[in-house]
């Protein structure tokens, strides 16, 4: 199989490092095309990673219990009936299910072979530079963004997920965003009109908890899983361009700061200074635990069928977060968890702008002077 230069086929450049090929009529392919369509090309990419629907006879499988067969070519995870194939420099998803918690994973593992890699973070660019403001869901990322770019000098990035190179380059990923009640005073145009109704804002997280559980089974049936992500009452999907209209993109800039966001239990909001090593540290845990469930179990089943070097990925992994890093501000920013949304994302905003203006001082200050 070979789709090169066939039509039938979706084309997608993830900033010229990794190309990913997806069989226009797989199940999984609306889905995948609504997460990266904005990298989406109309030229032929590198078959870096390859998803279709068509699964190949594992010949001469060994098995892990019901659970995992795999064989010289890769792993196939029985209950999800998918399989990850390594044919030469390619990674082929095969399956009929919804493949995109089976490529996230897969799209980190490619980029870390070319130096860079993947992080969960809001994402903006401000003058010539870009900021990272790694952070678990729930901390005020989609809030934050919306007033950060409203500010002279900021552009958006994304609001989720980006990567960052060894060079020390922060690139964009302009997936969709996912709109939620308490985002009605950030974002009060995206509910106006006629639209999806949502939960009210008290019932949001306990829909969101009960949502993770019922995911690992509604994945099996991509068309069915596309369908409850656009109707659930927990969120509402709008593109980056509905959500911040008129707002610059910025697709690539050197990486000037970064600032960890988590929310702490205590009553005022703090913010210290970290080293290097602490935020690539950070980095690489916050995406694991944000990844879905099966993706997690992806990379294990790799590793534990010795088709990934669990190991030598992620020393690969902290080595290129440690080189994108050399020379940038890091920070701990902690927010009382008790504030909302809105106000977290006020303090935030503050927070950045400020180590912004300091990291400008100290490059206009003489050198040998200190700046406070």
């Amino acid at each position: 199989m070979n789709p090169t230069n066939d039509p039938t086929w979706l084309h997608f450049d993830l900033h010229g490092m990794v190309g990913v090929r997806v069989q226009a009529s797989a199940p999984t392919a609306r889905q995948l095309r609504t997460m990266m369509g904005r990298f989406e090309v109309d030229h032929d990419v590198p078959p870096d990673i390859v998803v279709s629907s068509d699964r190949e006879v594992m010949v001469d499988a060994a098995v892990i219990e019901d659970e995992l067969a795999y064989n010289a070519d890769g792993v196939e995870f029985r209950h999800e009936h998918v399989q990850v194939l390594r044919l030469g420099s390619s990674l082929h998803v095969r399956g009929a299910g919804e493949l995109l918690t089976t490529v996230l994973p897969l799209l980190d593992v490619a980029m870390v072979e070319r130096r860079a890699a993947m992080i969960h973070a809001a994402t903006v660019g401000h003058e010539d530079g870009a900021v990272a403001l790694p952070a678990a869901g729930g901390t005020g990322k989609t809030s934050t963004i919306a007033k950060l770019v409203r500010r002279p000098g900021f552009s958006f990035m994304g609001d989720d997920w980006g990567f960052v190179t060894a060079d020390g380059r922060l690139l964009n990923y302009e997936k969709p965003m996912f709109i939620k009640p308490h985002h009605k005073p950030i974002y009060p145009h995206l509910f106006q009109g006629s639209r999806k109704p949502l939960v009210p804002v008290r019932l949001s997280r306990p829909i969101g908890r009960f949502t993770t559980i019922v995911h690992p089974h509604i994945v099996r049936y991509p068309q069915l899983a596309d369908l409850a992500r656009r109707l659930s009452p927990e969120h509402r999907i709008v593109s980056a361009q509905q959500a911040l209209p008129g707002v610059p993109v910025t697709r690539s800039a050197p990486l000037r700061l970064a600032v960890f966001i988590e929310r702490y239990e205590g009553a005022r909001t703090r913010v210290s200074e970290r080293d290097t090593d602490w935020m690539a540290q950070r980095m690489i845990g916050n995406f694991h635990i944000e990844m879905p469930g099966f993706s997690r179990d992806v990379l294990a089943g790799l590793a534990a069928t010795s088709h990934l070097s669990l190991g030598s990925f992620l020393g690969a992994k902290a080595r290129t977060i440690e080189a994108a890093l050399a020379g940038v501000p890091t920070y701990v920013l902690q927010v009382p968890s008790v504030y909302s949304p809105d106000i977290a994302s006020d303090d935030i905003v503050m927070v950045v702008e400020d180590l912004l203006g300091r990291r400008a001082d100290a490059e206009r200050a003489p050198s040998g002077t200190s700046v406070a």
